[in-house]
C-alpha cells in the first residue's frame, strides 16, 4: 500500500549497507532477530519503570518478578539480555556470544518464545564490527511510546523488512512472503471477523497478521479469531512465530509437511487464506495415492496445485470460505486428470469467484497467477453474515490484469483503490441487495451452463469479454487490408535483405 514509510526505507537502506558479502537469506535472521529483541526490551523497560515507581496499581510490585510482566502480556527480559546492556558492549568482539546468550535467556523465561529466536550471532563468519553497527542502527528505533503505536511501528518495520528481503532473495525469498497487497485483497474478500483461520503453507505469517488488522479496523475483537498454521521450513516457521509474537497474536503454528503430516487433522476452518508454492512436483504425491482428501479426483504426482485445492476444500467448515493463490495454468489445465478434478469442483458448487492477476506482483516468480475463491455454502441464507444470496448456479469472473502500479523496475502492487474495486464488485455480487452488474472487460457473473460450454475453463478473460472502444470510423475490413499490406511490404523487404546478405557471403566464400 502506498503509505508514508520513510522510516522503514531509511532503516532498510542503512541495514542493507551493512550486509557486506552476507547472503540475504542468512542476513534476514540477523536483522529481524535484533529488531524483535529491541522491541521486547523496550516494552519490558516501559513496564519496569512503572513497577519501579510503584504508583497506583503498581504499588508494592517487584520489577524483577517475571509474573508481573506475564500479567500484562509483556515478555520478561533478564538483565543481561536487555538492549542497553548489549548496546553498551556492541563494539566488543564477544558481542555475538552475548546476543546468543540473551536469546537463550529470554526463551528460557518466556515459554511462548521457546525455539523462536535466532541464536546465530556468535557465528565466526558474521562480521562483529558490522554487527555492532547494526545494533547501533536498530537502537535508533524508538519503540518506547504508547503500546499500540509501538506495536504498530514494529509491525510496519518488520513487514517492510520481510518484503525487502524477499525482493533481495528473489525466487527463494518469495516462498516465505506473500506481498502485502495480495494478502490484503484476500482478507478484504473473505472478511474473517470471527472463527477459525487456517493457512497450511503459512510462510512468515502474513495472512494471519492482515486478518488481525482487518478485525481491529472493523472494531472487532481479535480474541474472536483462532489461528492455525503449518509450515514445512523450520527457519521460515521461526519468522512466522516472531512475526505473530511481536503483535501479541496467539496462534497454533506447527512444523511439518502439510501433505504427509497434517498437524491439524481434525480442523474445520471458517476461513482459509493461502499462497502455496506454484506447480511443485516434489510433493510426495506417489505416497498419497489413497488419501481421503482426493474426493474430486486423484491429483497428478508431478504437480501439487490440485492437491492443494482439495486439501483446502477438505479443511473447510460447512459455511467455510477460502482464498487461494495459484498459477494461472490451474484455471485451464487438462493434464493428468486436472481438468476432470476442476470439473468436479465446479459441479460440486465449490468455486465461487476467480480473479486473474496482473504479472509482476510476486517477488519469487514471473509466472502469471490467479486467485481461487471457494465456498462450501453458496446457497446463502440468514445464517451467513453478511446475508448472502443464492449464487449456486453462477461463478463470478474478475479480470484484474490491467490493475496495479509499478513500485520498482520489477514489481507491481495493488493500490487501495484497486483492492476496493475488486472486493466491492465481489461483495455486490455475493451479498443480498448488492446491485451487481457485469462490466465488459472486467467482470462477468457466468452461469454454470456458460462454464460447461467453455469446457470448465475458469480463465476470466474467456468470460468478461473486451471493453468497448471508441469507433474511429475505419471499417474492420479496411483495417485488415491495411495490416495485410504492411506485413506483405515488410516481408518483401526482408526477402530482399536476405538475398543481399547471401550474395555478399557468397563473394567471400560462404555458399548457401
Amino acid at each position: 500500500m502506498a503509505e508514508n514509510n520513510e522510516l522503514e526505507k531509511t532503516l532498510w537502506t542503512a541495514a542493507d549497507k551493512m550486509r557486506s558479502n552476507m547472503d540475504a537469506a542468512e542476513y534476514k535472521h540477523v536483522v529481524l532477530g535484533l529488531i524483535f529483541l529491541k522491541y521486547i526490551s523496550d516494552a519490558f523497560n516501559d513496564l519496569y519503570d512503572k513497577l519501579t515507581q510503584g504508583k497506583g496499581d503498581f504499588e508494592g510490585a517487584n520489577p524483577e518478578d517475571p509474573d508481573e510482566y506475564l500479567a500484562k502480556n509483556v515478555f520478561f527480559v533478564p538483565e543481561k539480555a536487555r538492549w542497553k546492556y548489549l548496546q553498551d558492549r556492541a563494539k566488543q568482539p564477544e558481542i555475538g556470544k552475548w546476543i546468543d546468550d540473551a536469546m537463550d535467556a529470554i526463551e528460557r523465561i518466556n515459554p511462548p518464545l521457546k525455539g523462536v529466536l535466532p541464536k546465530i550471532y556468535a557465528d565466526p563468519d558474521l562480521n562483529k564490527v558490522r554487527l555492532g553497527e547494526l545494533i547501533d542502527l536498530i537502537g535508533t528505533i524508538g519503540f518506547r511510546q504508547d503500546a499500540n503505536q509501538a506495536k504498530d511501528l514494529l509491525g510496519r518495520v518488520y513487514e517492510y523488512f520481510l518484503g525487502q528481503f524477499a525482493d533481495a532473495e528473489g525466487k527463494k525469498g518469495g516462498q516465505f512472503y506473500t506481498p502485502a497487497s495480495i494478502v490484503k485483497l484476500l482478507v478484504e474478500m473473505l472478511h474473517p471477523y470471527k472463527g477459525r483461520v487456517y493457512d497450511g503453507c503459512c510462510g512468515s505469517g502474513g495472512m494471519f497478521v492482515q486478518s488481525e488488522k482487518f478485525v481491529l479496523s472493523h472494531q472487532g475483537n481479535i480474541k474472536d479469531l483462532s489461528i492455525y498454521g503449518q509450515e514445512s521450513n523450520p527457519t521460515t516457521l521461526r519468522l512466522a512465530r516472531m512475526n505473530l509474537a511481536i503483535r501479541g497474536i496467539d496462534a497454533k503454528l506447527e512444523l511439518g509437511d502439510t501433505f504427509l503430516n497434517d498437524r491439524h487433522p481434525d480442523l474445520k476452518a471458517d476461513f482459509i487464506l493461502a499462497n502455496p508454492p506454484f506447480n511443485i512436483s516434489d510433493w510426495s504425491g506417489e505416497q498419497l495415492r489413497d488419501d481421503a482428501r482426493w474426493k474430486y479426483g486423484l491429483p497428478p504426482v508431478g504437480n501439487a496445485n490440485y492437491a492443494w485445492l482439495q486439501h483446502f476444500v477438505h479443511k473447510l467448515a460447512p459455511n467455510g470460505r477460502a482464498g487461494i493463490v495459484l498459477a494461472n495454468g490451474s484455471m485451464n489445465t487438462n493434464t493428468s486428470g486436472e481438468g476432470e478434478i476442476r470439473k468436479n469442483l465446479i459441479e460440486a458448487g465449490l468455486v465461487d469467484c476467480m480473479v486473474a492477476l496482473p504479472a509482476q506482483l510476486f517477488y519469487n516468480t514471473m509466472i502469471p497467477a490467479c486467485l481461487w475463491f471457494l465456498a462450501r455454502n453458496r446457497r446463502g441464507g440468514a445464517l451467513l453474515r453478511p446475508i448472502q444470496r443464492d449464487r449456486s448456479n453462477e461463478i463470478l469472473f474478475i479480470d484484474a490484469r490491467k490493475l496495479g502500479t509499478m513500485t520498482s523496475r520489477r514489481n507491481k502492487e495493488f493500490s487501495d483503490t484497486d483492492i476496493t474495486l475488486i472486493t466491492s464488485t465481489y461483495h455486490a455480487w455475493r451479498n443480498k441487495g448488492g446491485a451487481y452488474v457485469d462490466q465488459a472487460g472486467f467482470c462477468k457473473a457466468a452461469t454454470l451452463d456458460e462454464v460447461r460450454a467453455n469446457n470448465y475453463v475458469l480463465m476470466p478473460g474467456r468470460y468478461v469479454g473486451t471493453e468497448e472502444v471508441e469507433d474511429d470510423g475505419i471499417l474492420f475490413a479496411d483495417k485488415m487490408n491495411n495490416l495485410t499490406a504492411k506485413l506483405a511490404e515488410q516481408f518483401a523487404r526482408g526477402e530482399e535483405l536476405q538475398k543481399a546478405i547471401h550474395k555478399n557471403l557468397k563473394e567471400i566464400g560462404y555458399e548457401f
